[in-house]
């Protein structure tokens, strides 16, 4: 597994794995570019080889803001048969690593409140639910706001 910054050249695959693995709440193909060309963005892909290609089976998306030290981690999409292979908690991992290189103290996320495997994953990290939105989803399922102090990397 290779983990590296999205480029332009992954913008198809990133669009089918958004389509993979969102049923609602997808972002549009506009979105996805924007992400990878905004300098306030990171978009992380993680990459499998099979049969000697690489092909993309897992994305993080990071938003962050010029006046804040809050980064806000957007999504994180990883390939439905790839699920349960410890991707997400890789992403994760470079998502915080991403915020704090970019002078980044916490991160916050939104998930959906039916996703007992996203909770699990941010709960055994060290995020801590403070809020919760009903309503966010297209579906009107609610979101938990979580948020995790980043300290300097650990040795």
């Amino acid at each position: 597994m290779v983990l590296r910054p999205a480029r332009r050249a992954d913008l198809d695959a990133l669009v089918a794995l958004e389509h993979a693995a969102f049923v609602t709440d997808r972002a549009e193909r506009r979105a996805i570019r924007h992400a990878i060309d905004s300098p306030t963005m990171s978009v992380i892909v993680a990459l499998a080889v099979e049969d000697g290609e690489e092909v993309l089976v897992a994305a993080a998306v990071l938003e962050r803001r010029r006046s804040s030290r809050i980064a806000r981690l957007s999504s994180i999409a990883v390939a439905p048969a790839r699920g349960g292979l410890g991707i997400g908690g890789r992403l994760l991992d470079a998502a915080e690593a991403e915020a704090r290189a970019h002078g980044c103290d916490r991160l916050r996320l939104e998930v959906r409140a039916d996703n007992g495997a996203g909770i699990r994953l941010y709960e055994r990290r060290g995020y801590d639910r403070f809020a919760v939105r009903p309503d966010y989803y297209e579906d009107g399922m609610e979101a938990w706001r979580y948020e995790k102090a980043l300290g300097s990397e650990e040795a």
